[in-house]
């Protein structure tokens, strides 16, 4: 298993409006700074029993830094941290919609193929331009010994929310139980400047064939959101504890 550099840090990329101001929130203190992609804040880690606090000399440094929603957002966001700061890990946390009957809500999902399902080719081989934007993310540097109380899947991604007559031909094709926006973009450029990725994602809402919880409801996904990624930033000390 590879040790992280402190000096070179973690950047965890925040896509989703609602999980960044979720973020925001149990970082009240934090010195936001701007990008021309979106807001950014430091933290520091020092192990796993002091956590997050303002970043003291010797500790780890961690950027949050919000990439945005959707593909293209999040496919420059990745390049803009990467040339910036030059990560030797890019963490992202955030939300996804479960596959109802396939995964329960509040799962967490570490992701082990992202697939952008939502490409439409017309004038050659479809399956190998979906084969071009699939990723598989190489979590050797993890071990064995990974956190508990998450599952192992692959996600498939697309810039639009899940529509219930697609889930029985994503579950058939890729044998997939949830989506995301931003999670195929994020891997496929972290991937292309060799980078190591780690993608967390937690069930915020189920999607069936009578539509989706959140459909309609902005506010059952805020909610939803908010529990969601103060999980993953409270466990996120007992993941790195494993690479530095």
């Amino acid at each position: 298993m590879g040790q992280l550099n402190r000096e070179s840090g973690v950047v965890v990329l925040i896509s989703a409006n609602a999980e960044w101001r979720a973020v925001r929130s149990l970082y009240p203190d934090a010195t936001v700074c701007m990008s021309p992609m979106g807001e950014w804040f430091e933290s520091g880690w020092d192990s796993p029993g002091n956590g997050f606090a303002t970043r003291k000399p010797g500790s780890s440094r961690v950027r949050f830094f919000h990439g945005g929603w959707g593909k293209i957002a999040a496919a420059a966001s990745t390049q803009y941290v990467i040339d910036r700061w030059k990560p030797n890990l890019l963490i992202n946390l955030g939300t996804c919609g479960g596959f109802e009957g396939e995964i329960e809500r509040g799962t967490v999902i570490l992701v082990e193929r992202a697939i952008v399902y939502d490409i439409y080719e017309q004038m050659g081989d479809s399956a190998e331009h979906l084969a071009h934007y699939s990723t598989c993310i190489d979590l050797s540097w993890l071990g064995e010994d990974i956190p508990g109380g998450v599952r192992r899947a692959l996600l498939v991604s697309g810039d639009r929310d899940l529509f219930p007559a697609d889930i029985p031909g994503l579950k058939a094709r890729f044998g997939a139980i949830a989506g995301d926006w931003e999670s195929g973009a994020i891997a496929y450029v972290a991937a292309c400047n060799e980078v190591r990725c780690l993608i967390l994602r937690g069930v915020t809402d189920l999607v069936g064939e009578q539509g989706g919880e959140a459909y309609g409801d902005p506010e059952f996904f805020a909610g939803a959101a908010e529990e969601v990624m103060a999980r993953l930033v409270a466990a996120l000390p007992e993941w790195l504890a494993r690479v530095i």
